[in-house]
């Protein structure tokens, strides 16, 4: 066997070699893209679940605000009312208390 027939026969070897190696790496690639596709549909459905429960929470955090802020109003209220009853009521100890 002659040197350059040596030669094609390796260089034939790295080719093929190549050739399988770049099979190798595009149906990696293949399957990476597979598993992100994957990942993104699961991804969205989280962003979906996550969006639902936002709302809810939302929606039920705005009511219990709204219950306090009518809460804190009665009580304004309210103080409002003890207030002018004391007052009246201080006016007339005052009013005995001096003659």
């Amino acid at each position: 066997m002659s040197k350059q027939d040596e030669l094609f026969d390796l260089m034939t070897k790295m080719y093929a070699d190549l050739k399988d190696g770049q099979s190798k790496i595009q149906d990696d690639i293949f399957d990476i893209k597979g598993k992100l596709s994957e990942v993104d549909t699961r991804l969205e459905k989280v962003e979906m679940e996550f969006e639902k429960a936002e709302f809810k929470l939302e929606h039920k955090i705005e009511a219990k605000i709204d219950a306090l802020f009518d809460g804190y109003i009665q009580n304004s209220e309210k103080l409002s009312r003890i207030e002018k009853e004391v007052t009246k009521h201080d006016e007339i100890i005052l009013r005995k208390v001096k003659p």
